[in-house]
């Protein structure tokens, strides 16, 4: 199998449009972690990402016939740039089908690149079934972002590169998984030179795939509702079916990180290299974080898959890169409703930094205060949470807690005394215009709504936190209702985030 790819791969026609990355060390990075990081500036391609490359190859391999019928892919992101730019550069027509969700600069981007755009349905997956259909019908050829040989030769080029720009065999490459083309493609070159090096997958919380198939030992398809749509260049649900052949073999480990840490690793490769990259194309780099404080390794590889990031998402990604470095930490803490008690906890907490500071005055006899401060590492916010409870202080750790940082650290002191029977849900649906009138008219037909919070935040999905003025007794019968509108939600009512500032 490796010698046929390698082959492929070597006879890949990329260069004909693709250009070769840069090789970079990484001195900050390299420092703090111990090991010789260079990093795979895929971000430095005409298209900001790496996809480019197996578009490009997969097109220039196809017949005269098949160019001239023209060549369809669905894609809200970095394969439909390559899929038009790839199109345009060989004189074929091409039909890209995006999501109405998709970001403008998405839309934009593709129209720019001569490429016809279909807008159709809520999400990848309607955007595909649509594609589908157009292909039947007008007899295109179909790009798969992922699942195709020629395709995985094409991404096999950046491999072949790392191969020949290192200095040495490097000990381990990371590289982002969505459906599984560029790990593919790099370990089937790798492993073919240098059986040794590891070649270690990184997936985000929530679109595990690969980690999943590698667990079962076969492909696993996760449920759309629990799709991590943060890092939207690798939300699959299941890895391919060709990529996973490979993968199965020849990837040695799969790392999955949560949203905090890629936010960490978007900061890294911006500090590193003055690039803000997309969260998958930074996917890689929190992956190797998080292997590199378990195992001792002395060079390592981290592939930068791309940067095309929607500037309005930069202010979310800021809020949470010093959680995801490790560098801050967020508490919920309750204090005495006395006088003197503010500055007594102020004191308590000393000269160290404090990043959040949200209260308000409570009529009862105890206050809750949302706060955040600086930390050197986990060990330090443990000792913190010590000292506090030690002092006679109520500690509630929220770092972790998705409601507490997307919403609540925004709405601290807003509680109603007379939403005595509230039940809170947390939403996610589909970002475009109308979208949130949309929303509103499917939740608020029935149940009042007691409580509403939206941030827009430069997203493919908005997110909503609604209470509903509805019993617990009346919890069945509302999810039913929420269930039937169609809406990904979590349900919310006993986050301790809610308990302390809003109810």
């Amino acid at each position: 199998m490796l010698e046929s790819y390698v082959k492929k791969i070597l006879a890949s026609q990329v260069y004909d449009l693709a250009e070769e990355t840069p090789l970079t060390l990484a001195p900050a990075l390299s420092k703090r972690l111990g090991a010789e990081v260079m990093l795979k500036r895929e971000d430095l391609q005409p298209v900001f990402s790496f996809k480019l490359r197996g578009s490009y190859n997969k097109m220039a391999q196809m017949s005269v016939e098949e160019q001239a019928r023209g060549v369809i892919a669905a894609s809200a992101g970095n394969h439909a740039q390559g899929v038009a730019m790839a199109a345009a550069s060989l004189g074929i027509k091409a039909t890209i089908v995006m999501g109405r969700n998709t970001p403008s600069i998405k839309v934009n981007a593709v129209r720019a690149r001569g490429a016809r755009v279909v807008l159709h349905g809520d999400g990848f997956d309607e955007a595909k079934a649509h594609a589908d259909l157009l292909q039947k019908e007008q007899g295109l050829v179909f790009v798969h972002p992922y699942d195709d040989v020629d395709v995985i030769a094409g991404q096999g080029t950046v491999g072949m590169e790392i191969v020949n720009q290192h200095h040495g065999e490097p000990d381990a490459i990371f590289v982002p998984v969505g459906g599984g083309g560029l790990i593919a493609g790099i370990a089937a070159y790798v492993k073919y030179l240098y059986p040794k090096t590891r070649v270690i997958g990184v997936e985000a919380q929530g679109s595990a795939c690969l980690h999943a198939a590698m667990q079962a030992g076969r492909r696993v398809k996760l449920p759309a509702e629990t799709l991590d749509l943060f890092a939207d260049g690798v939300s699959v649900a299941q890895v391919g079916k060709e990529t996973f052949k490979i993968a199965r073999r020849y990837v040695d480990d799969v790392v999955v990180v949560n949203i905090d840490e890629i936010c960490g690793a978007i900061k890294d490769v911006f500090e590193e290299t003055r690039v803000i990259a997309e969260p998958a194309g930074a996917l890689a780099v929190a992956g190797m974080k998080r292997y590199l404080a378990e195992h001792n390794l002395e060079s390592v590889v981290a592939v930068i898959s791309g940067a095309n990031v929607n500037f309005d998402r930069l202010r979310h990604i800021s809020e949470r890169a010093e959680i995801g470095e490790q560098r801050e930490a967020i508490l919920a803490v309750t204090i005495d409703e006395t006088e003197g008690s503010f500055l007594k906890f102020c004191r308590a907490l000393g000269k160290r930094s404090i990043t959040e500071f949200n209260y308000r005055w409570s009529a009862s006899s105890e206050a809750h205060i949302y706060v955040g401060m600086q930390v050197t590492a986990p060990e330090d916010k443990a000792a913190v949470v010590d000292d506090l409870g030690e002092r006679g202080y109520a500690v509630v750790d929220m770092t972790d807690n998705e409601a507490a940082k997307l919403h609540v650290r925004h709405m601290v002191g807003g509680r109603s005394p007379g939403a005595s029977d509230e039940l809170l849900f947390r939403f996610e649906f589909p970002e475009r215009p109308g979208a949130l009138l949309k929303f509103l008219s499917g939740v608020g037909a029935k149940w009042n709504i007691t409580l509403f919070h939206y941030r827009n935040h430069g997203a493919a999905y908005g997110r909503v936190l609604v209470g509903f003025a509805a019993a617990r007794g009346e919890r069945a019968e509302l999810v039913r209702y929420l269930k039937r509108i169609g809406y990904r939600f979590f349900e919310e009512n006993d986050n301790p985030a809610y308990q302390l500032f809003l109810k």
